[in-house]
């Protein structure tokens, strides 16, 4: 039998709900979200973070630098790999430690921390592929997560330009070379770009009109009662669940896509339908 009637009042009464909840919090609150949101003078406490961040960059030049040493049979593959080790914990060390000393907002600790693990994976790609590469080069025979047919050209030393595409690319897989698109539709990325402005916009309002004052407002869970923590629970549970899907949709369809549009990146299956899997492992 069709349950198509079921499921349209449903969407009904969800709609109902939300929009009760949205009209009963403008009434309360008023409209919450403030031009300073995104940057105001309490901002600037945290350039070290901004420091930090743009000197990232330096441990890929070091894994380069290495690689390149290794192929050259300047050290040897065990040092290189020393020297990896060294240079990925370092990568990851370096901005936990300009977080506490600075003691830093949330928000920046995240960002930096978030653009830190990217490119710590992103290093620890670039040193396993490298080491493959180097293994098939020496013994012409196949190492373990090699591919089937090589191809020859790809069997050299790694390039500044190639090192740089990738930290650039929307990947954490790093190959010496990318399939690529002819073009760059200028009309496509001005509208996901748009699309991207808007739902960090969204993402934005959920937080400083909904999120903010639940939290402000709830009781310290470890002074209220139970029945307080799991009200306040759910309470956030509805604009969270809206700000993460903003958050999914922002950052791995619009802006995963917008950099790979620009960047030509040919490889455009950044996520699943997750939705729909009936099971974890799915």
């Amino acid at each position: 039998q069709s349950h198509a009637g079921l499921f349209n009042l449903c969407i009904v009464v969800l709609v109902a709900v939300n929009g009760r909840l949205i009209i009963e919090n403008l009434m309360k609150y008023g409209l919450l979200i403030r031009a300073g949101f995104w940057f105001n003078s309490t901002s600037l406490r945290d350039w070290p973070l901004l420091m930090c961040c743009l000197s990232l960059p330096a441990f890929p030049l070091g894994a380069f630098s290495v690689e390149q040493l290794a192929f050259r049979n300047v050290i040897t593959d065990a040092v290189a790999t020393c020297l990896h080790i060294i240079l990925t914990t370092a990568e990851i060390v370096y901005p936990v430690l300009v977080i506490l000393m600075c003691d830093s907002a949330v928000v920046s600790g995240f960002l930096l921390m978030f653009i830190a693990c990217i490119v710590w994976l992103k290093l620890v790609s670039f040193a396993h592929t490298n080491h493959d590469i180097r293994q098939l080069t020496i013994s012409g025979k196949k190492v373990d997560n090699a591919p089937s047919t090589a191809d020859m050209d790809n069997l050299q030393a790694p390039t500044l330009g190639s090192l740089i595409y990738f930290m650039m690319a929307p990947t954490l897989c790093y190959q010496p070379s990318y399939p690529r698109t002819e073009n760059v539709r200028k009309g496509w990325l001005i509208r996901q770009i748009i699309l991207y402005l808007i739902f960090t916009g969204i993402q934005g309002f959920i937080i400083e009109q909904y999120i903010n004052p639940i939290v402000v407002n709830s009781q310290h869970p470890l002074k209220g009662g139970l029945l307080n923590a799991v009200e306040t629970v759910l309470r956030l549970s509805l604009p969270n669940v809206y700000l993460w899907l903003c958050m999914f949709y922002c950052f791995f369809h619009l802006w995963l896509n917008i950099l790979a549009e620009i960047l030509r990146f040919g490889d455009r299956e950044f996520y699943k339908d997750w939705w729909n899997a009936k099971t974890i492992d799915e």
